[in-house]
């Protein structure tokens, strides 16, 4: 651990070794926007009733999204969620920063995953920290699953933390009591995403006279799948009158199946719970006269959880193939939607890629402070979008996982750029090309047919790959041929 490292473990903060914006001539702290960027775990990009679900009922953050900008080509670094969670905090791809699989991943086959951190470093300089440095009151609440102590939120730039630890799943289920080490348990039963929005209405309450960042981290709707009891009853009800899932069989994913169809009653239940507490997120800021100032940032970790060995996975994700664990594009395109009062135009949709490392320097713009190319280099702001631009200056963007996930995905490599993605598998180094404006399902494999296209995306991923110092998975010797 260096310098800044531990004077961060010991409690001084990146405040204390970076100027304040303020003393730079920027805006004063009391004109600044506030930020409430809210994050879910495991929602997938056809889970909310503006991205088309039927099924799931969504009417709050449709709301939002009529409010505000959609986009329809918006990507998690990684389809598990701590390398994304990293790559918002730092800025940087999770192959850059080392982490790339979740921090309990150690599943090996024909290939052992490569090596990999288990904590987002101190070392990095995070959004919360930059924020905090500008004049913010920072505040967290939820899952973290960034590393146990000396790595929790209140080291890593947050004023406040509740809930945040090392544990990726809820401690104890979604009913309480939980045994969280950063929250006191509630009443017997109370329901952890409610709880987890009265903390967060708390900070907004208390710090209303001055510019705020509210990460509102949920853990819905990762597993284990639980709802409150009348929620699963509607949503019981509800799947009773649709065709039979007969009518739709899980489709075949290497030995996995992926779930072709919404209709788990359970999961639905847990998403309007998410979708309700928003609401009432949305309703503090109107209540408290806020809601003119506070840019509103909903995005989720990585997609859906669609594949399974027994087809008991809860969710679908078509029309994109694959979820949680692939990079293949359930696994990786997420709903997302920015609020930015008077920038964004109101129910407007932008299809333009963008990528979770792109939060730091368009919160950073946002908040009129300087900008920190050193740190968030791999991501690009995205206010031109934002503002109505149709594009950015970004040649592509690329995904590393390099190991075996619990879904069924194999350790692989990808990048788009433009409409096109290519794919590259570990176990045997085959391709697989696909243009996504025309097939948005990853059905039709063009490698072979466009040679010079794939190898010029693959030279483009190898030179990405070298430049960030990736770490590669290595023959596992004691594998053994089925």
């Amino acid at each position: 651990m260096n310098r800044r490292g531990f004077l961060r473990a010991i409690g001084f903060g990146a405040a204390a070794l970076v100027v304040p914006q303020a003393l730079l001539g920027a805006d004063k702290p009391a004109d600044r926007v506030n930020f409430v960027f809210i994050l879910t775990d495991d929602l997938g990009w056809a889970d909310l009733g503006c991205y088309g679900s039927t099924f799931y009922e969504t009417p709050n953050l449709d709301k939002l999204a009529a409010a505000g900008m959609r986009f329809t080509d918006a990507y998690a670094a990684c389809p598990v969620c701590s390398p994304t969670r990293a790559s918002i905090m730092a800025g940087k791809y999770p192959a850059r920063i080392g982490l790339t699989n979740w921090l309990s991943g150690r599943i090996r086959k024909k290939l052992i995953g490569a090596p990999y951190i288990k904590q987002l470093p101190l070392e990095e300089v995070t959004l919360a920290e930059a924020l905090k440095a500008g004049g913010y009151k920072t505040g967290f609440v939820g899952k973290w699953h960034l590393g146990g102590q000396p790595y929790w939120p209140e080291h890593q730039g947050f004023d406040v933390n509740v809930a945040g630890c090392q544990a990726g799943s809820p401690m104890g289920g979604y009913f309480a009591p939980w045994g969280n080490p950063r929250m006191k348990d509630g009443p017997k039963g109370q329901y952890l995403t409610d709880r987890l929005t009265d903390e967060g209405l708390k900070f907004i309450d208390t710090n209303r006279d001055r510019p705020f960042l509210l990460y509102q981290s949920y853990h819905t709707v990762h597993t284990p799948i639980q709802g409150k009891k009348k929620l699963i009853a509607k949503y019981a009800a509800k799947a009773a009158k649709l065709k039979s899932p007969k009518d739709k069989p899980d489709l075949p994913e290497a030995d996995f199946k992926a779930r072709q169809v919404q209709n788990h009653a359970t999961y639905a239940a847990m998403v309007e719970s998410m979708d309700s507490n928003i609401g009432r997120i949305l309703a503090k800021l109107d209540e408290l006269k806020l809601a003119d100032r506070t840019v509103v940032i909903f995005m989720s970790d990585n997609g859906g959880l669609s594949t399974s060995r027994g087809g008991r996975a809860p969710t679908s994700n078509v029309p994109l193939r694959a979820g949680k664990g692939w990079v293949y594009e359930g696994g990786i395109r997420e709903p997302m939607i920015v609020k930015w009062p008077g920038v964004t135009k109101p129910g407007s949709t932008c299809g333009e890629p963008v990528i979770s490392t792109d939060f730091y320097p368009t919160m950073l713009e946002m908040a009129s402070l300087e900008l920190r190319p050193k740190q968030h280099v791999d991501g690009v702001s995205m206010v031109p979008l934002l503002k109505g631009g149709k594009s950015l200056q970004r040649k592509a963007i690329f995904w590393h996982y390099p190991h075996y996930s619990p879904q069924g995905g194999r350790p692989a490599c990808a990048v788009r750029a433009g409409k096109f993605k290519l794919l590259e598998f570990f176990e045997d180094n085959h391709w697989e090309l696909y243009d996504l404006k025309d097939d948005i399902g990853e059905k039709n494999d063009l490698a072979a047919k466009m040679p010079a296209k794939a190898g010029e995306l693959k030279k483009m991923l190898h030179d990405w790959l070298k430049a960030v110092g990736a770490k590669m998975p290595t023959p596992n010797p004691q594998y053994k041929k089925r």
